[in-house]
């Protein structure tokens, strides 16, 4: 019987609820966002803004771990400066639920039956 290989997932597909919208007035949604590393950590505490201001440290290490939104080819912090505050906070609970749980599937179990299972939770503006 052939073993089943480990694999660990490092990019996952989101769907921002609103979207960013650029110059020419298309609005970007879907997009994809890869597992954070300690190098990502160390990078954003040395960056010159977020020294200045900690709280800009969020669109930095989101600029860094979203691999691609839309049609654009690269994100940066300047661009994410344009997000709605509803989209910030999907990206910032998405980053937390991939990087805390490794998936986007929470366990759960059954009431009935107690079978366990996982269940694949969408956040608002995933449809």
């Amino acid at each position: 019987m052939p073993r089943k290989k480990d694999t660990l997932s490092t990019e996952f597909a989101f769907t921002l609820p609103r979207g960013l919208s650029d110059s020419e007035h298309r609005i970007h949604r879907h997009g994809v966002m890869r597992l954070a590393t300690a190098k990502d950590e160390i990078l954003v505490q040395q960056e010159r803004r977020v020294q200045e201001n900690p709280a800009y440290g969020v669109l930095v290490m989101l600029a860094r771990v979203i691999t691609r939104l839309g049609s654009l080819n690269s994100v940066s912090p300047d661009l994410l400066e344009e997000l709605l505050l509803h989209d910030i906070a999907y990206l910032r609970e998405f980053y937390n639920r991939i990087n805390q749980q490794g998936d986007v599937h929470i366990p759960t179990q059954c009431p009935h039956c107690n079978t366990q299972f996982s269940v694949e939770l969408e956040l608002a503006g995933e449809s």
